[in-house]
């Protein structure tokens, strides 16, 4: 018996004070990219400053509804109103970091989100210009497109008084990564919210924050190699059917996953993190060298070990900063050993803020 999924595309650190407690809600948005605001809002600030950071996405069996953000790793925006600009649009002036993005706001994800933004709060006399700062490679599985577009969407909230809430962020974010690499919110959700986010539902899109303890260490090991996996050719390689045994398997790999997140039970994050079954075989072998990097991962002790979102960067999990390093040396050898990729291995914490403003000059 098969069932089938349509795999498509529709539609530093900060410590906050842990409250068991307290109920997590989960944040709801059934507005449309049209208007939510009926006056034009003014702004604060001449110019802003924002942050946003990588994201791992997927998680192993989360595919399409769970993602991490990430700490120490991002895209800057830098944000202010022009004169010179037409009212009611944005320019880009200036890109660093990359040479491959396109200077029109069109079609660059900091300006369609940032577009998106400004569509949402009715901003129709003023004019802004945008700098964007890459931190993150393209095509790397570390949610390169997503942190470009929740920093911009940050940044002209910000400039306008935060008159939107995250759930209007994330869908403004959205619809940039609805024209970059689908329609998916598993790296835009974290990169605005921080932590660990749980996609709900996309239709209304529902976005549940999930708590990972204060009181536990998570570390993340980044392996990315010299490759780049475009996520629209990596969703392609995706089955258009999935048997029955393989989706219950999934889906209870990651209801494993999602309790471990909430109970901070790294090593039992780790055994679901390298359960997939559905995904990971058919993108794993594009990606030379990746099974080998795993198979290195959990030898060196790593509690667990996938692609991270469409590739090709590896992600492992590991409950202590130094093993993290002797963990990640171990899979760049892999990597070069059995893939012929030379890559760099970073060790990172979960990024439990999320995009936010760094600098603003009032006016």
């Amino acid at each position: 018996m098969a069932v089938c999924f349509q795999f498509q595309s529709p539609l530093k650190p900060i410590t906050f004070p842990s409250s068991p407690t307290k109920k997590v809600p989960i944040f709801r948005c059934k507005a449309s990219f049209s208007t939510t605001t009926t006056t034009e809002v003014e702004p604060v600030f001449t110019s802003v400053k924002s942050f946003a950071p990588a994201t791992v996405a997927n998680l192993g069996p989360g595919f399409d509804f769970l993602g991490a953000a990430v700490d120490g790793l991002g895209d800057y925006v830098s944000l202010s109103i022009d004169s010179s600009v037409s009212p009611g649009h944005v320019t880009i002036s200036e890109i660093s970091g990359s040479s491959k993005l396109s200077p029109n706001p069109l079609f660059n994800c900091a300006g369609i989100a940032a577009i998106a933004t400004m569509k949402m709060l009715n901003i129709r006399s003023y004019g802004l210009s945008l700098k964007l700062e890459k931190g993150l490679p393209l095509g790397s599985g570390l949610g390169s497109s997503a942190a470009s577009a929740a920093a911009a969407v940050v940044a002209v909230n910000e400039l306008f008084g935060a008159k939107l809430g995250v759930d209007q962020l994330v869908l403004a974010g959205l619809e940039s990564e609805a024209k970059v690499s689908g329609y998916h919110a598993d790296n835009i959700a974290p990169a605005v919210m921080g932590g660990f986010v749980l996609i709900k539902s996309y239709d209304p899109l529902e976005l549940k924050p999930l708590i990972f303890p204060q009181n536990r260490d998570l570390f993340f090991i980044l392996v990315s190699p010299e490759f780049e996996a475009p996520t629209k050719k990596m969703r392609a390689a995706l089955p258009a059917e999935v048997g029955m045994p393989h989706h219950v398997w999934n889906c209870s790999q990651a209801g494993a996953l999602v309790a471990s997140v909430l109970e901070g039970d790294v090593v039992a994050l780790g055994k679901a993190l390298s359960s997939d079954i559905i995904v990971e075989p058919k993108r794993a072998p594009l990606i030379p060298g990746m099974e080998a990097v795993k198979k290195a991962a959990i030898k060196a002790g790593a509690f667990g070990c996938t692609i991270s979102g469409a590739g090709p960067t590896a992600v492992a999990v590991i409950d202590n900063e130094e093993k993290g390093k002797e963990i990640g040396q171990k899979m760049v050898e892999a990597f070069l050993e059995e893939g012929h990729l030379r890559s760099v291995a970073m060790v990172r914490r979960l990024d439990r803020v999320g995009a936010r403003l760094i600098d603003s000059v009032p006016i």
